[in-house]
């Protein structure tokens, strides 16, 4: 009797995780966010390393991988972070990988305390801060000084993210890498000196589309408070950056605060606070662009889509509006 086939189970994401840690060749463990500047970093440690473990994560994920990485052994493999900052326990973990035989490289360009970055460091082969310029300019900066293509990589990128907006191909490249899907296929491109082609210029006309009607739904549903500031408040739809700038053109703002379903935010603010904002709510960015997480709950998420409220915009706008 025969049976209908059936596809085995898919991996979970942590399985995948620990498969493709396990799995690695020896060389270098790059681990990154997963935007532009990620990609950028990503592609200049290709240029630099032979062969490279890409690990792109989510700052609210970070931790996790770090503390799997803390269980597996480096064999005096290099693990290189970039565009990720200091979280809670960092240093401890950092120790713990370097016990277990890991070289460990972070490069960043997000705020560190003074103290965050003491404790980080006796931990760390290398620890550079730098806040002048994009994770992508550090990378180019300190792995390929004389590579005129990781240089152009590092100047495209940090025109899109510290927000210079003067090289056309860096919107265009930001906006393409708003779908995970690109990712791979951009920082290939990236680390060849390619800028542009038919297959991005298509994607972006796509998602131009589709950014422009989103962006009009969040803006419909924005509700203003505060006092001191003038904050929107509004569902995140999709594209955070440039729903924020369109919101602050039409409504005016100093300050954007897009809410997802599960209570995580993206936050940009006039006033150079959105670091400080976001770490009252677990997260944390640049002075003028951050991210943290309202801890909703299935209800308080469906009531904020619906009605617009939430206990925690009150804790919010009372936050921002008592800093100095």
């Amino acid at each position: 009797m025969r049976f209908p086939w059936t596809a085995p189970p898919r991996k979970g994401r942590e399985e995948e995780l620990r498969d493709q840690l396990q799995n690695r060749p020896r060389g270098v463990v790059h681990i990154t966010h997963n935007d532009l500047d990620a990609v950028g970093c990503d592609a200049i440690h290709r240029r630099v390393f032979d062969p490279v473990t890409t690990v792109f994560c989510s700052v609210g994920r970070f931790p996790h991988v770090m503390s799997e990485i803390s269980r597996m052994s480096g064999e005096g493999d290099t693990l290189s972070i970039s565009d990720l900052g200091y979280f809670q326990g960092a240093e401890s973990v950092v120790e713990a990988i370097r016990e277990r035989g890991w070289k460990v490289e972070w490069r960043d360009h997000h705020r560190w305390r003074d103290e965050e970055r003491a404790r980080v460091e006796k931990g760390c082969n290398l620890l550079c801060v730098q806040v002048d310029t994009c994770a992508t300019g550090i990378c180019a900066r300190d792995l390929a000084p004389d590579d005129a293509i990781s240089l152009e990589v590092a100047r495209v990128v940090c025109d899109y993210d510290l927000w210079t907006h003067a090289d056309p191909r860096s919107a265009v490249l930001g906006q393409v890498l708003q779908r995970k899907k690109n990712r791979e296929y951009v920082r290939d491109c990236l680390v060849q000196g390619i800028f542009s082609d038919e297959r991005i210029m298509a994607e972006y006309r796509e998602i131009r589309e589709e950014m422009e009607r989103l962006m009009k739904k969040s803006i419909r549903k924005a509700q203003i408070r505060g006092a001191r500031y003038r904050i929107a408040f509004a569902p995140l739809y999709g594209y955070p950056s440039e729903t924020a700038a369109g919101m602050r053109s039409a409504l005016s703002t100093d300050m954007e605060v897009l809410i997802s379903p599960s209570g995580r935010f993206s936050l940009r603010s006039v006033p150079p606070i959105s670091h400080i904002l976001a770490r009252h709510f677990g997260g944390g960015g640049h002075p003028n662009a951050a991210g943290g997480t309202f801890p909703f709950s299935f209800w308080e998420g469906v009531l904020f889509r619906l009605f617009g409220r939430s206990a925690h915009i009150d804790r919010f706008v009372k936050v921002a509006e008592s800093l100095d």
